[in-house]
C-alpha cells in the first residue's frame, strides 16, 4: 500500500520536473534566438567604451568594448527596460519588446550630464568658457523670440528693440554676430530695416538639444566675426514625440521620431507668426498685415557604424504689408512739450524669402578620429517696396502749471510734407563646402577644418526721400542734387561673384601639476577673399587654471586677432560707389574671466566675471536707423572697447534657476575726417574735427534679469519675469561728406512678465481613457509684454518749423500687450 502511493508520488514528480524542465529548454531557447546589439557614442560623438547596460529587474547586462559595440541576449515576448549607464552622461533608457529569433540594432548617443548650473557651465577644456542657455527656459521667458529673448538678459549683451531677434555684444554691431546649427553657418536677410520687418529668426526652439554662447575670445575654429559665436545643436531624437502650441501671436507644430531599426531620425517643425496684435500697439495706426513662416527639418541616416549622414533644410517666407493712416506723437521736455500729428497716403510691402540646405557626412574614423564633410547652399531674395506719403503738423503744447488746456496745442510751428520711395532687390546664393576633422590623442585635442565658399550677390538700390516744409524743398548736404532737390537718394546696382577660402587648426593640451590643472589652447586661422585679395591670419590662444587648494574657482585668460572680411553691405560708399580696396575690419581681443560655485541658503550658486579689452582697427564706420545698418565704405576709423560685467544665477527659490547680470561697457572710435560746425563769437561757422567718439553701440550699463518663481505648496504655478535696462545710446548720423551729428536716445527699460498654469505633468499618469494622456506635458500662461507701458525710442523720424528748426520726432516701439499661450508636448 504505502509502496504505491509512493510510486504514486514519484511519478508525479517526474511528470512536473519534464514539464519545467521543457518549458525552461523553450525559454531558452526563444531567449538565445533574441537578441540586442548596436554601438554607444558619447557626448561628443565618439565611441564610448566600458559603458554598462543593464535589464531591469532581472540579472542581464553587458558593456560596450573598446569600439563602443555591444550585444546583449535577451528573453523574447517582454517588455524590457535596458539601462545605460557612462560615467559623466546621462543614464539612457530604452525600452523594447522583441519577438523570437529578432535581433534589434541601435545606435545610441549620450548627453553629458552637467553638473553644473545650466546658465553658465564651462565646456570641454577649462580654459575655454561658453555659456550653456537652458533651452527649456525659452518656451517660459515672456517674449517674442524665445533664444533671443535669453540672449538679452545676459551680461555680453544688448538690444534695444523687443521686434529683433538682433543683438549688440561688447560694443560690436548686428553684423559681428556668428550663428552656428550643426556646424552650418546662419546668415539673416540682408535688406531688413525695421523689426516690423524681421518676423521669425532660424532658430526654432523645439528642434533644440544644446545652446553655447560666447561673447569674445572664442575658438580658431569659429568664423569670422568680430564679436560673438552661438553654437546651436539640433536634437536628434530617440523615440517619437512632438510639440504643438499656440498664441495670439502665432502657432508652432513640431514632430520627431525615428524608425524602427533606429537607424533613420527625423526632427522637424513649422512654425507661423503674425505682430499684427503687437504692432498695433504703436503710435503709427494703419492696417498691419505681417505673415512670416518658417519650416525646417533635420534628418540624420546611418550607413553603417561608421558613417552617418544628414540634412539639414530651411525655408522661411517672411511678408510685410502696411497701409498707414496716422499718427499722433507727443515729445520734447516738460517746458518745451510738442505735439505732432500726420496724416498718411501709400504703402509698404516688402518680402524676404530665403532657404538653406546642408548635407553632411560623419565619418568615425577610430574610437579617436573623427571626419566630417558638409555641403551647404543658402539663397534669398528680398524686395523692398513702398510709396508713402506723411503730411504732418507740428505744434507747440501748453505746459503752464495749472491752466485749464495743460497738455492742448496752442500754436503750429509746423507744416510740411515727405514723401518716401524705395524698389530695393536683392538677391544671393552662397555655395559651401567645408571639412572638419579632431583627433584625441592622450591630453591632446587636436581640430581642424577648411572651407570654400562660392558667393553671388545683386544689389539693385532705388531709394530717396523728399522733404517739403512750408512749400521748400529741403535738401541734405550729403545727398545734394542739382536737378532734383531731395533729403535723401541712393540709386545704384551691386554684383558680386566672389570666393572666399579660410581654414584653421587647434590643440589644446592639459597638464596637471601639484596644486593645481592647467588647461592651454591655441590655434590660428586663415582666411582670403577674391574680391580684395586680402589673405588674413588669425593667431588665438587660450588658457584656464582649475585650482586643487578650491576646486570651486576656475581662472580663465584668452586673447587672439578676430578679422571680419566685408561682405556687399560693407563695400558701397555712402555715394553709392563701390570701394574694392575695402579691408577686413580687425579686432584683437584681451578677456580675463573667474567662475565660482558656492552654496546659499544650502541651494547651488555660481558667480562669473569677466574683464574685456578690444583694440578695433581699421573700422568701418556706421550708423544706425532702427536695425538698418548704413556703412562708410571705407577703413578710416579706429576704436577700442572695455568693460567689467558678472552674472550670478542659481536657485533663489528653490528648484528653479534665475539669474542677474550687470555689464558695464565703454566703446569709442576715432573717424579720420569727421567733422562739426559751430558758430563762433563773430557769428560765422567754424569747422571743428572730431577726436575720439562713442561708436553707435556705446552703452554703458547693461542689466538683465530673469526671474522665476511658483506659488509655494502648487508648484504647477509659475511666475517668469525679464527685465531689461540700458542706459542711453547715441544717434549718430555720418554722411558721405563725414559731417556728423551726434544725439542720444533715451534709456531703454522694459519688464516682461508671464504666469504659467502646468496643466499636465510628465511626473503624474493619467488613467486610460484620458485624451490627454497622451501628452507628457501642457501648460497656459498668460504674458504680459512691457508690463509697465513704457516708450522705448528706436529712431527718428525729423520735421522742420516755419522757422527752419529740426526736430527728432521719436519713434516709438511697443506698449502693453497681453498674450495668451498654450504649449503641449506629446
Amino acid at each position: 500500500m504505502l509502496l504505491s502511493v509512493s510510486t504514486g508520488i514519484m511519478e508525479k514528480i517526474k511528470i512536473l520536473l519534464v514539464i519545467k524542465l521543457t518549458l525552461f529548454i523553450c525559454v531558452l531557447g526563444v531567449s538565445q534566438n533574441s537578441a540586442v546589439k548596436g554601438i554607444i557614442y558619447d557626448s561628443e560623438s565618439k565611441p564610448a567604451q566600458l559603458v554598462n547596460i543593464n535589464v531591469a529587474g532581472m540579472s542581464l547586462g553587458t558593456s560596450t568594448d573598446m569600439d563602443g559595440n555591444f550585444e546583449l541576449k535577451v528573453p523574447s515576448n517582454v517588455d524590457l527596460v535596458l539601462e545605460i549607464s557612462y560615467l559623466g552622461h546621462e543614464m539612457y533608457v530604452l525600452k523594447l519588446k522583441l519577438k523570437p529569433g529578432e535581433v534589434a540594432q541601435h545606435k545610441i548617443y549620450l548627453e553629458q550630464k552637467y553638473t553644473m548650473l545650466p546658465g553658465a557651465e564651462i565646456r570641454g577644456d577649462i580654459h575655454s568658457a561658453y555659456t550653456r542657455i537652458d533651452n527649456s527656459v525659452t518656451k517660459k521667458i515672456p517674449t517674442h523670440d524665445g533664444v533671443a529673448g535669453i540672449l538679452k538678459t545676459l551680461p555680453s549683451v544688448s538690444s534695444n528693440n523687443e521686434l529683433s531677434s538682433q543683438y549688440n555684444v561688447r560694443g560690436g554691431n548686428f553684423d559681428e554676430n556668428m550663428v552656428f546649427v550643426n556646424d552650418v553657418e546662419i546668415y539673416r536677410p540682408i535688406l531688413i530695416r525695421s523689426g516690423n520687418q524681421e518676423g521669425l529668426s532660424f532658430l526654432n526652439s523645439d528642434m533644440i538639444s544644446s545652446i553655447l554662447f560666447s561673447a569674445g575670445g572664442f575658438d580658431a575654429k569659429y568664423g569670422d566675426k568680430m564679436s560673438s559665436v552661438l553654437d546651436i545643436k539640433y536634437r536628434q531624437p530617440r523615440e517619437f514625440g512632438g510639440s504643438v502650441s499656440a498664441s495670439l501671436l502665432g502657432a508652432d507644430v513640431h514632430l520627431e521620431g525615428t524608425s524602427k531599426n533606429h537607424l533613420f531620425r527625423y526632427n522637424t517643425g513649422l512654425r507661423y507668426k503674425t505682430t499684427k496684435y503687437i504692432l498695433s500697439s504703436m503710435d503709427m495706426s494703419g492696417q498691419y498685415d505681417p505673415n512670416y513662416l518658417d519650416f525646417q527639418t533635420y534628418m540624420t541616416y546611418d550607413l553603417n557604424d561608421k558613417v552617418e549622414l544628414s540634412f539639414l533644410g530651411n525655408i522661411n517666407s517672411n511678408k510685410y504689408k502696411f497701409v498707414p493712416e496716422d499718427r499722433k506723437t507727443s515729445f520734447g521736455a516738460r517746458d518745451n512739450a510738442m505735439n505732432v500729428t500726420m496724416y498718411f497716403e501709400g504703402q509698404e510691402i516688402d518680402q524676404f524669402t530665403n532657404a538653406t540646405g546642408a548635407l553632411t557626412a560623419l565619418y568615425r574614423m577610430n574610437l579617436n578620429t573623427n571626419l566630417k564633410f558638409i555641403f551647404s547652399t543658402y539663397y534669398t531674395n528680398e524686395e523692398e517696396t513702398f510709396d508713402i506719403l506723411g503730411e504732418y503738423y507740428l505744434n507747440e503744447l501748453d505746459a503752464s502749471q495749472g491752466s485749464n488746456h495743460l497738455g492742448d496745442s496752442v500754436v503750429n510751428i509746423g507744416i510740411g510734407k515727405y514723401l518716401d520711395h524705395a524698389r530695393n532687390y536683392l538677391t544671393g546664393n552662397v555655395f559651401s563646402f567645408k571639412h572638419m576633422g579632431d583627433i584625441n590623442k592622450k591630453n591632446h585635442n587636436i581640430l581642424w577644418g577648411i572651407q570654400y565658399n562660392y558667393e553671388d550677390y545683386d544689389y539693385h538700390i532705388n531709394e530717396w526721400t523728399m522733404i517739403d516744409s512750408a512749400g521748400y524743398s529741403i535738401w541734405s548736404p550729403g545727398y545734394r542734387d542739382d536737378s532734383i532737390k531731395l533729403y535723401f537718394v541712393d540709386i545704384g546696382e551691386v554684383g558680386i561673384r566672389s570666393s572666399r577660402i579660410s581654414a584653421y587648426i587647434q590643440d589644446s593640451y592639459e597638464f596637471n601639476f601639484d596644486k593645481f590643472n592647467l588647461s592651454l589652447g591655441g590655434g590660428v586661422r586663415f582666411n582670403y577673399w577674391s574680391y580684395n585679395n586680402e589673405f588674413l591670419a588669425s593667431p588665438r590662444i587660450s588658457l584656464g587654471i582649475h585650482p586643487y587648494w578650491n576646486k570651486n574657482f576656475i581662472f580663465r585668460f584668452a586673447t587672439g586677432l578676430y578679422h571680419q572680411p566685408p561682405t556687399i553691405k560693407e563695400i558701397r560708399r555712402m555715394d553709392g560707389t563701390i570701394n574694392k580696396d575695402i579691408k577686413a575690419q580687425s579686432s584683437y581681443h584681451v578677456v580675463l574671466g573667474a567662475d565660482y560655485e558656492f552654496k546659499m541658503w544650502n541651494r547651488p550658486f555660481k558667480l562669473s566675471t569677466e574683464i574685456f579689452y578690444k583694440y578695433l582697427y581699421n573700422l568701418n564706420p556706421y550708423s544706425v536707423d532702427n536695425v538698418k545698418i548704413t556703412y562708410f565704405g571705407e577703413n578710416i576709423a579706429e576704436g577700442y572697447a572695455a568693460g567689467i560685467e558678472a552674472k550670478i544665477n542659481g536657485e533663489f527659490v528653490k528648484g528653479t534657476e534665475s539669474w542677474f547680470s550687470i555689464s558695464f561697457m565703454k566703446t569709442e572710435e576715432k573717424i579720420d575726417g569727421a567733422y562739426y560746425t559751430t558758430k563762433n563769437d563773430e557769428g560765422k561757422l567754424d569747422t571743428v574735427m572730431y577726436g575720439f567718439i562713442p561708436r553707435p553701440t556705446d552703452q554703458r550699463l547693461n542689466i538683465g534679469i530673469f526671474f522665476q518663481d511658483y506659488i509655494p505648496g502648487n508648484q504647477s504655478w509659475q511666475v517668469h519675469l525679464s527685465l531689461l535696462f540700458g542706459t542711453s545710446l547715441p544717434y549718430n548720423i555720418l554722411n558721405k561728406d563725414k559731417y556728423l551729428s551726434i544725439g542720444k536716445f533715451r534709456p531703454y527699460r522694459r519688464v516682461d512678465l508671464g504666469v504659467s498654469k502646468r496643466l499636465i505633468s510628465s511626473e503624474k499618469k493619467l488613467p486610460k481613457g484620458n485624451i490627454f494622456r497622451y501628452f507628457k506635458e501642457m501648460w497656459i500662461s498668460l504674458e504680459v509684454f512691457n508690463l509697465l507701458d513704457i516708450d522705448n525710442t528706436i529712431s527718428y523720424t525729423w520735421v522742420t518749423s516755419i522757422q527752419g528748426e529740426q526736430y527728432g520726432v521719436p519713434n516709438y516701439l511697443t506698449g502693453r500687450r497681453l498674450n495668451l499661450k498654450l504649449v503641449a508636448k506629446f
